[in-house]
């Protein structure tokens, strides 16, 4: 039906890879946190633009051809690499700022500060778009579940249903990331200290993806 092959299975495997926590969807939560709602879902306009683009390149081939270019696969993972890195320690300076100004000025205005020159679409698109792994994994997934006969409509039907899986979780996280903002308001070390956190993790991502192969 539409080119898919064994829905069932798809749909099981999208929602436990869905969950799966991954520089997006922190990035997204923080950005919520932080910012609120209407601020969440411009980061989250930037993921789903991102996934749809590296959708493409992978059912135009692209792909194959980093799989095959050891040497293009590098670039375009140390280029992605250094940017979570600069995301990161971005984060944490922010963090410190909302740490050395608690008394002050409220966190809610350190907050504001900082986000003031942060544009979230631009940067969830690139983070987005800066995942060789995330292209061959499109790949490798999808076409275990596209049919022979009608493979185009088969990565077209995949494909949404993967982007309708993500509008739903990012939504869950950026309301829940709303709720967030409030206890960050009241609570300064606990923002401060979130903010830290958040970009240990993304260190830890960048980490992660420098080290990984094809």
């Amino acid at each position: 039906m539409f080119g898919v092959i064994d829905l069932p299975t798809y749909l099981a495997g999208l929602v436990l890879i869905v969950l799966l926590p991954g520089p997006n969807s922190l990035y997204v939560l923080s950005v919520a946190a932080r910012r609120g709602v209407r601020a969440g879902y411009t980061a989250a306009a930037g993921v789903w633009c991102g996934d749809t683009v590296l959708m493409t390149l992978s059912a135009a081939g692209v792909a194959s051809l980093l799989q095959a270019n050891a040497v293009l696969f590098g670039i375009v993972k140390y280029a992605g690499a250094g940017y979570l890195t600069w995301l990161a320690i971005g984060m944490m300076r922010t963090a410190w700022s909302m740490w050395r100004t608690r008394r002050e000025k409220t966190v809610e205005d350190a907050v504001s500060a900082a986000g003031a020159v942060e544009r979230p679409f631009r940067r969830a698109f690139v983070v987005s778009l800066f995942n060789p792994k995330a292209i061959l994994f499109f790949v490798a997934f999808f076409v275990q579940f596209v049919s022979e006969s009608n493979p185009v409509v088969g990565f077209v039907t995949l494909g949404v249903l993967a982007q309708l899986a993500s509008v739903l979780y990012l939504s869950a996280l950026i309301f829940g990331g709303s709720r967030l903002a409030a206890a960050f308001r009241r609570r300064r070390t606990l923002s401060a200290g979130a903010t830290s956190a958040a970009g240990a993790l993304f260190l830890g991502f960048a980490v992660k993806l420098s080290l990984a192969s094809v």
